[in-house]
């Protein structure tokens, strides 16, 4: 397939609500050695997108400015050393930017096939959240077999993707939602307990089903207002994984007694400012021990609209309301 030489892509002109966001056309990409060229067919809505948007996540001097961490489509370009691809196959992948494109250059270590029977929709919303959930709750938190997680907004996409993998992998799942029908939607993708934050007090409930043990991991999106609570569920030697700030990134008072008290580990990562060797680490372990239970049924994207590329920004204004269960999707093609 001959590259044409020009793209649309979504233009961020200025900073600020999701309208500053339009369609223009520019320069399709050329792969850089150890990238491939993808002619994206679905692209994904992620919260980073919006913090970028807004001004407060700005990308890697490195990467594309162009909004966009996950893509699915079909390679047609290699760059200079690239030999785990060819043109033709079909890929999904976590992007540095610039998959809110028709055309997107990605690291040859942070593609990863389709899994059977996936089509782009499905396959684009996967990459940021799975390979998130994973460096920061298998890797870093090391939450094993037999062990039990609360993992807080359980219905985004990084919410439903911990839930499904840590029941996979043998562990006891407690999700915090905003709403019944949310706490129920938990629930059936495997939590034993979903936790109306709005209504129950999630720190005395966990007390209660856990016989005041406490959990050995919380993966925690809110930050500074759960921070204290966040201790105090733990049991020892737990962990604390914390990957975004929606409740504020400070905390002006707590006690940190539980720390030093129970053996605790306090811990955090964001996925877009990691090497390309550590993503590669994270992309290998997830073709073997994620793609199979893809593959199997066992786990799946949880998807809950599919928007046209044009309405990019309907896609961020119904992320920022936070009633979605699940991924927001663009497709492209």
């Amino acid at each position: 397939m001959s590259l044409p030489a020009e793209m649309r892509f979504i233009d961020l002109p200025s900073f600020g609500a999701p309208d500053v966001m339009t369609i223009a056309t520019g320069p399709v990409p050329r792969p850089r050695p150890g990238e491939i060229l993808v002619r994206v067919e679905a692209a994904g809505v992620n919260r980073p997108d919006v913090a970028q948007r807004q001004g407060t996540y700005p990308p890697p001097k490195d990467a594309s400015p162009i909004l966009g961490l996950e893509i699915a489509g079909e390679v047609i370009a290699l760059g200079e050393g690239v030999n785990g691809f060819k043109p033709g196959d079909k890929v999904c992948a976590l992007a540095n930017g610039g998959a809110y494109a028709e055309y997107c250059a990605v690291p040859e270590g942070q593609a990863l096939p389709w899994p059977k029977g996936y089509d782009a929709v499905k396959a684009a919303a996967l990459p940021e959240t799975f390979f998130t959930v994973w460096a920061n709750l298998f890797q870093m938190a090391a939450l094993t077999e037999g062990e039990s997680v609360l993992i807080h907004g359980g219905t985004s996409g990084i919410g439903t993707t911990a839930i499904q993998l840590a029941r996979a992998f043998g562990a006891t799942v407690y999700a915090t939602a905003g709403s019944e029908e949310k706490c129920g939607a938990c629930e059936k993708l495997g939590a034993s307990r979903g936790i109306n934050y709005k209504t129950e007090d999630f720190a005395a409930v966990i007390k209660e089903v856990t016989g005041g043990k406490g959990v050995d991991v919380v993966l925690d999106m809110i930050g500074g207002a759960y921070f204290e609570k966040n201790l105090n569920v733990l049991a020892k030697d737990g962990c604390l994984s914390i990957i975004a700030f929606l409740g504020g990134p400070t905390v002006e008072k707590a006690n940190l007694t539980p720390i030093m008290v129970k053996r605790l580990t306090v811990t955090g990562s964001t996925m877009r400012p990691r090497t390309a060797e550590e993503k590669r680490a994270i992309r290998d372990d997830l073709l073997s021990e994620v793609w199979p239970l893809l593959e199997e049924g066992k786990v799946a994207s949880v998807i809950h609209t599919i928007l046209p590329f044009d309405e990019v920004v309907e896609a961020h204004r119904l992320m920022e309301t936070s009633t979605h269960i699940g991924k927001i999707v663009l497709k492209l093609r």
